[in-house]
């Protein structure tokens, strides 16, 4: 049997994580680099985290903000679990969800005649609150396939159908520079300072909390960027390599980048307003076109097809996949509202992928 080619979009499905995925996460787990903080590698504290997961999928409560979501990415042709992401309702929960903030002030003397801009970053808790992306990853052998794109912006969609759980401004952060043995330029230069400890200590400590433990030892006076050692300075919003994919794909989401950088190692933090990302503003409601009679679901009648994701209105059997929908078809072809459980009188989200969605890989954000 002929197993369909990696990048075939109908090979791929993104569902909740349940409690048989708990080696997957671990593995995954130990796999990703230093910064990937929300996929802790102890398998104790991923149960814990799966467990919290289930019962937000699954709760009737209204949402407190305290929840996170984790979804495993399936490769349905090998019938395994090959990548995962989550979903923290809200940034900081119970405390300040802290970053710096960059900001460029401008000294000057009018009667010499002299001004001088200064680049500095100013700790902040602008972001306590914002819904934030988490826990990506994937497998290598995965990167330079659509598998990437479905497991990053699959969230989005489930975001936007449960819009009430979360808030109206979206965030992520990424792992900056820090090489395989926790060396990390900006932390040398200015966590350190104040915390007498390595990185990856600091980062284990914040383990994907609110990180308002450093409120108490960082000066909240700003940072002058120009007197950091040149190696902190050309850190300061750079990525980790294995963030370069995940980074991109949110850029092309509409994310910005240019505002916010982490406290530990100065990676970009993303942040956009949800309506305005490119996969809910571009996303309609279709409904099955099981039933139907033969002929009007075809290419025909429903103008050129074009890859899109699409998902599922239900919670805690969430499903999102890819696949070729018509530009003006009035109804999901039945093949694929069979795939993600689509109900009788249930409306799926259906978004246009973009074109740079083709060519993308990577591992983390």
């Amino acid at each position: 049997m002929t197993l369909p080619a990696l990048d075939d979009p109908a090979r791929y499905l993104m569902r909740p994580a349940r409690s048989d995925d708990l080696d997957a996460l671990e593995r995954f787990a130990v796999a990703s680099a230093h910064g990937i903080t929300t996929l802790p590698a102890d398998r104790a504290a991923l149960a814990d985290r799966l467990a919290r997961s289930q019962h937000a999928f699954a709760s009737a409560d209204d949402a407190s903000g305290e929840e996170i979501y984790l979804f495993v990415l399936e490769d349905l042709a090998l019938g395994r679990v090959v990548g995962t992401s989550g979903i923290t309702a809200s940034a900081g929960f119970g405390g300040q969800f802290y970053a710096f903030r960059n900001e460029v002030i401008v000294h000057g003397n009018a009667a010499l005649g002299l001004s001088n801009r200064m680049h500095t970053l100013h700790l902040c808790h602008d972001l306590t609150g914002v819904t934030l992306l988490t826990s990506f990853y994937i497998e290598p052998a995965y990167e330079h396939t659509l598998a990437p794109q479905l497991l990053s912006r699959g969230r989005l969609l489930f975001i936007a159908e449960f819009v009430e759980r979360f808030s109206e401004r979206v965030a992520a952060e990424s792992p900056g520079l820090a090489d395989d043995t926790g060396h990390c330029p900006f932390w040398n230069a200015v966590g350190r300072q104040f915390f007498d400890m390595d990185y990856p200590v600091a980062e284990k400590l914040a383990g994907g909390r609110s990180k308002s433990f450093i409120a108490a030892l960082m000066p909240p006076a700003p940072i002058y960027v120009a007197v950091l050692p040149k190696a902190a300075q050309w850190a300061i919003g750079q990525l980790h390599p294995v963030a370069e994919l995940p980074f991109s794909i949110l850029q092309d989401e509409g994310f910005d980048a240019d505002t916010w950088v982490d406290v530990f190692d100065a990676g970009p933090i993303v942040e956009a307003r949800l309506a305005t990302l490119h996969s809910v503003a571009r996303a309609r409601h279709l409904s099955s076109a099981e039933g139907r009679h033969a002929g009007q679901e075809g290419e025909a009648a429903d103008g050129r097809p074009r890859l899109c994701l699409i998902s599922s209105p239900h919670r805690d059997r969430f499903r999102a996949m890819l696949g070729r929908v018509g530009e003006t078809a009035a109804h999901l072809p039945t093949a694929l509202a069979r795939q993600i459980d689509l109900g009788p009188g249930a409306l799926a989200r259906v978004a246009p992928m973009s074109l740079n969605a083709l060519t993308r890989g990577g591992r983390h954000d």
